[in-house]
């Protein structure tokens, strides 16, 4: 009896009215013609047919029920279950070609009909030859096969198999499935003769998504909704589509984003439907078992499961194969995940369908098998979704959680804050990590109430008892604790008394405290000034770290290391340390990794490498903001950035920036920034030539290197040398080396103003010789141009005594004389005109206090630009007066102008 054929199985779907332009992937389509398989494989929802029919319309002019004309020609199949029969699928497949061309493989639809059909390869073979018989002229056609997954048999595949080994080449084969057909696809990707489209390439692109909400679905949704609309369905367009239905009407649209999950009862009912309900039980109790998991591995499904049916890497290669919304995380394809909203799904029916406990057990299973294989953060969050608080405190104390990682310190907080207080009063340790773990995230807030909390569940359980050595360990945890929250608040004595109490109580044994301890002892010498001291501890500190490996006190180690090398002006040592400390830190550094990137950034300014410092910088503060506003870190990175801004020229800028510091740290109270601040600001307001602005604000904070600064700028060098001697003696004698090669610095300008040329050019030589080593280069570019006249005059004293020979600091001398901004020279045209019109021509001094008179500066403020006494800048006014044959500076710049001076 003859197969009835179904006239709209054999129609191509018509192209929507509105529909998403999808180029890149019709010309992934087009290119798929040059081999012989297109497969389009993708999980439900993810616009398979729609894609090809939109591609088929664009190739031939007539989509019903076959397309004739110009273009490639195509013949359309649309599959169900019923087509597993082998010989009603070579039926529809010979009807399917009929649409194209009257009468081929009569002769296999009459053996069809017999009593007895025979075998589907010769049929098959029949129909290839037909199909190899059509006239060359011909230029080919597409058989499309949509809904492949719907086939469940295995003649069939094999017969598909067999046609497309012997294909003819006139005919190219594009199926659209949920799932892999069983062909040889390895052997036909090899060969380069198949095309595939999976769902990572049909997903909407963010553009895609904008354009389909709302052009397509009519809404009007702001660019951050659509972001975020798309990412939580990660680009699945039957989830969009959802989405958008369920939006119409609504007006708080940004809330129905952030709530929009799988359990949404449209994508619940769609994904039961067309996915979950048609697995078999097996798979299904798979998919709900392991919903617990962030991320799959054979393995650690198996483990999960306890017993199960199928190995979980078998598993896991069928729901890849059969597009079950498995994500691969590797190209191993050992690890993957599931789809967001598939996902919400599996757990929702999961709750439905297991008690809490059997949940519970599920969430053990995985985590003993996480700590087998060492990875401590995941087996601590699946003890903790398994309420088992007994196993997640021994994982936390375990050492294997990463510390280090902003994300691991802050999955413990929110364990500790979920717990009722009557938990952590019978387990005192949990109290003082809830404390230990805020100051971890650079959290201050409540600490001391922890510790307070900690200390009276200790009493209660001690019940005036002598305290075991657990005990006076835990007693030496809350100090470390105490320690650490003194250095916020830079109370050096307290922190010395702490720390020390620390390591009288804590046990031997006690890495990573004792670390802490020592650490804080050498913030406490720091702090004091005693900078030997501070090294000594913070030396004893990294060989604590390094025994303990705990990553997280190697980065605070090797930190402050970094510092006090950089305050030893070794500052090739000190980035080469910075840097490691950012390797340590990985990719999400917390805010401990904020002082190295603000170490590189002081460096590499020093060094002139401004881009450099300015990308560290930014990530500096950054990084400070992560901390408790109780924590002053981010005032630092402002000012240095205000500094930056300084050195490039934008004083207006720096300005702004200084007073939106000063008024953060007033409000913060943090006063002990505040002298840091003004010394910044001093530099603008002598910049901007507010002489009595500088010098009130360097008196009011005490600050000796600005007031020599200020002193030097009004003229005084007398006063700036009287401040300046013991100053640098002073920081001589306690081995301050970054202070004294600052004195040093000024002194030797201040001997040039006060006309001890001799002395300094000898106390630069000084200077020079160390700071040499460390490369430093904008401590003298920021002096200005008495620097760079003096650094010359200093280039040209050596060369003359060598007499050509070279000199260890002659480089140098050329490397920072390359780095200031040299005077800009006149045009030659306008030289010879300044020549031939003036009876004796401008120095290049004259002419640079020339431009400062055009720009309005009074005397005063020109000799604190230039740092030249006031007489000096009087002096030089004369010259040029007398030179222009001018009477007053309004008649200077007019005939500075008409000689072309200007």
């Amino acid at each position: 009896m003859s197969t009835p054929i179904l006239a709209t199985k054999l129609y191509i779907p018509p192209a929507r009215p509105k529909v998403v332009p999808r180029p890149r992937l019709i010309e992934r389509l087009n290119e798929g013609l040059h081999g012989k398989l297109t497969l389009i494989s993708a999980p439900a929802g993810f616009g398979k047919t729609t894609l090809v029919s939109e591609w088929v319309a664009a190739l031939t002019p007539s989509p019903l029920p076959a397309g004739e004309g110009p273009g490639v020609r195509v013949a359309w199949l649309s599959l169900d279950a019923r087509d597993s029969d082998p010989t009603r699928f070579l039926a529809y497949l010979v009807a399917a070609l009929q649409t194209l061309f009257a009468g081929i493989g009569a002769g296999v639809m009459a053996a069809l009909d017999s009593p007895q059909p025979p075998p589907i390869e010769p049929l098959l073979t029949i129909l290839l030859n037909e199909i190899a018989a059509i006239p060359a002229d011909f230029i080919g056609f597409i058989l499309v096969l949509d809904d492949y997954h719907t086939i469940d048999s295995k003649p069939v595949d094999q017969a598909l198999t067999f046609l497309v080994e012997h294909q003819p080449p006139q005919m190219r084969l594009v199926i659209a499935t949920r799932e892999d057909p069983q062909f040889p696809l390895a052997r036909l990707r090899a060969r380069g003769q198949m095309t595939e489209l999976r769902a990572a390439d049909l997903r909407f692109t963010p553009a895609e998504a904008a354009e389909f909400l709302n052009r397509v679905m009519g809404l009007s949704l702001s660019a951050g909704d659509i972001a975020a609309l798309e990412t939580r369905t990660e680009g699945w367009i039957a989830g969009l589509q959802l989405a958008a239905l369920s939006m119409q009407g609504q007006r708080d649209t940004a809330s129905f984003i952030k709530s929009f999950t799988g359990s949404h009862h449209f994508v619940l009912d769609y994904l039961v439907e067309e996915v979950l309900g048609q697995q078999t039980a097996s798979v299904q109790t798979f998919l709900l078992r392991t919903s617990i998991l962030d991320r799959l591995c054979g393995p650690l499904c198996d483990a999960v499961l306890g017993s199960p049916s199928a190995s979980g890497q078998e598993t896991l290669e069928y729901l890849e194969r059969a597009n079950l919304f498995l994500v691969p995380l590797d190209n191993e394809r050992r690890w993957y995940r599931y789809h967001h909203l598939f996902g919400d799904l599996l757990r929702q029916r999961l709750g439905q369908s297991l008690t809490p406990a059997e949940i519970a057990e599920s969430h053990i299973r995985a985590s003993q098998w996480y700590e087998d294989n060492g990875l401590g953060l995941e087996a601590f969050r699946h003890a903790v979704a398994a309420n088992d608080v007994e196993r997640a405190e021994r994982l936390m104390e375990g050492g294997g959680i990463p510390l280090h990682f902003r994300s691991a310190v802050n999955a413990i907080l929110a364990w500790l804050a979920s717990l009722p207080k009557s938990a952590l009063d019978a387990r005192p340790l949990l109290w003082v990590r809830s404390a230990t773990m805020a100051l971890t995230a650079g959290l201050t807030t409540g600490v001391e109430d922890k510790l307070q909390a900690a200390e009276a569940a200790l009493a209660a359980a001690l019940k005036n008892a002598e305290p075991d050595p657990q005990t006076r360990d835990l007693i030496g945890q809350i100090a470390c604790a105490r320690a650490t929250l003194a250095i916020t608040r830079y109370q050096p004595e307290a922190v010395a008394t702490q720390a020390r109490r620390a390591l009288e109580y804590l046990l031997p044994g006690n890495l990573r405290f004792r670390f802490t301890a020592n650490w804080a002892l050498s913030a406490a010498y720091l702090f004091q000034g005693d900078r030997a001291a501070a090294g000594r501890a913070i030396a004893e500190a990294l060989s604590i770290s390094q025994a303990s490996m705990s990553m997280f006190s190697t980065i605070l180690a090797t930190s402050h290391m970094g510092r006090l090398q950089e305050l030893d002006n070794q500052l090739q040592r000190a980035a080469e340390t910075y840097r490691r400390v950012l390797q340590l830190a990985g990719d999400q550094p917390g805010p401990s990794a904020n002082d190295a990137c603000l170490g590189l950034a002081r460096i590499h300014y020093e060094w002139n490498d401004l881009d450099a410092a300015q990308q560290y910088a930014q990530q500096s503060l950054q990084l400070a903001r992560l901390y408790d506003r109780v924590i002053d870190r981010f005032i630092i990175s402002e000012v240095f950035l205000a500094r930056l801004s300084l050195a490039r020229g934008d004083v207006a800028g720096a300005a702004a920036m200084l007073a939106q510091t000063e008024q953060s740290a007033r409000q913060q109270n943090f006063i002990l920034r505040l002298p840091e601040i003004a010394a910044a600001q001093s530099l603008v307001l002598l910049r901007q030539g507010d002489l009595a602005a500088a010098a009130h604000l360097v008196q009011t904070h005490n600050l000796p290197i600005s007031q020599a600064r200020v002193f030097l700028a009004h003229g005084d060098a007398a006063s700036a040398l009287a401040l300046l001697a013991p100053l640098r003696q002073q920081m001589q004698e306690k081995g301050w080396q970054d202070e004294r090669l600052r004195a040093m610095v000024l002194e030797a300008l201040a001997l040039v103003a006060q006309r001890e040329k001799d002395m300094a050019l000898q106390l630069l030589a000084e200077a020079l010789a160390l700071a040499e080593p460390g490369g430093f280069i904008r401590l003298f570019v920021d002096e200005g141009e008495p620097m760079r006249l003096l650094i010359s005059d200093f280039r040209l004293l050596i060369e003359k005594q060598l007499h050509g020979q070279d000199h260890e600091l002659l480089g140098y001398a050329d490397k920072l004389l390359a780095a200031f901004e040299q005077p800009a020279d006149l045009p030659q045209s306008q030289i010879a005109n300044r020549k031939s019109q003036m009876l004796e021509p401008l120095s290049q001094r004259e002419l640079e206090i020339l431009v400062l008179i055009t720009q309005g500066l009074s005397n005063r403020e020109i000799g604190a630009r230039l740092f030249l006494a006031l007489d000096t800048v009087k002096g030089h006014n004369r010259r040029i007066f007398d030179k222009l044959q001018v009477q007053s500076r309004t008649e200077a710049i007019a005939r500075a102008r008409e000689l072309g001076l200007l």
